[in-house]
């Protein structure tokens, strides 16, 4: 429940990678559309299908509002980021998505896609934000995968996109006007079923729920010896 960070200053993009042809990719490329922020895309592609290489395609980091697609170029145009840190962000995307596919494989996952987002002190670059979670990547089970994407049944995933397909589902996409719908109790239990599934999945490790009595003497406790680790 608390985090002990570094304060950097963020970077104003978000670093998309996409190993496979889903979620908003696939929305924008079934639309007709043949490129994916300034990212050609081949003819003949279906839903889920492995791209012929990871891309890259990024987006605004929005203070207000939702987050746009741009363009590699339009963000060095637009003096978003200097192309220095711009390559190194982009090499920084590639080492890290080819980690985390190496970590996903070992695990019987494969990591879709997902997003990294830095900052900077000085002239040093860091990580920042969570890595890996359901709430910036997306998994499918790789057993089956080429089964199922032949008979073009659904992949087995773990990410939040069901919980996106839901919002959609009822009529909320974020846009103005629309009221966000009320998720029964049944929706939240299945949302946390699914990160719990996803977290037992991805570390091997059985999930273990914290006790809700004396949260505070706990958060006291998490910190000290935290702090005492890192003095």
């Amino acid at each position: 429940m608390v985090t002990i960070g570094r304060i950097c200053e963020p970077f104003k993009v978000e670093m998309v990678i996409r190993g496979y042809l889903a979620g908003h990719a696939w929305r924008e490329y079934s639309a007709g559309k043949r490129s994916v922020c300034g990212v050609a895309l081949p003819e003949g592609l279906k839903e889920n299908d492995k791209l012929p290489e990871p891309i890259i395609t990024p987006t605004t980091k929005a203070a207000v509002g939702h987050d746009e697609d741009i363009s590699r170029e339009d963000i060095l145009a637009q003096g978003i980021v200097s192309l220095k840190d711009y390559e190194q962000l982009e090499a920084f995307t590639r080492a890290l998505y080819q980690r985390g596919t190496e970590i996903a494989a070992s695990r019987g996952l494969i990591l879709v896609d997902t997003k990294y987002e830095f900052g900077k002190v000085g002239d040093q670059i860091y990580l920042i934000d969570e890595i890996h979670t359901p709430d910036s990547s997306r998994y499918f089970y790789a057993e089956g995968y080429e089964e199922r994407q032949q008979s073009g049944t659904a992949q087995k995933q773990l990410s939040k996109e069901f919980v996106r397909k839901w919002l959609i589902e009822n009529d909320f996409q974020g846009k103005e006007g629309q009221v966000v719908p009320e998720m029964t109790p049944e929706i939240i239990e299945s949302i946390s079923e699914r990160y719990i599934e996803l977290y037992e999945q991805i570390t091997g490790d059985k999930f273990m729920k914290n006790e809700a009595e004396d949260i505070y003497s706990r958060i006291q406790s998490n910190i000290h010896e935290c702090l005492k680790s890192i003095s």
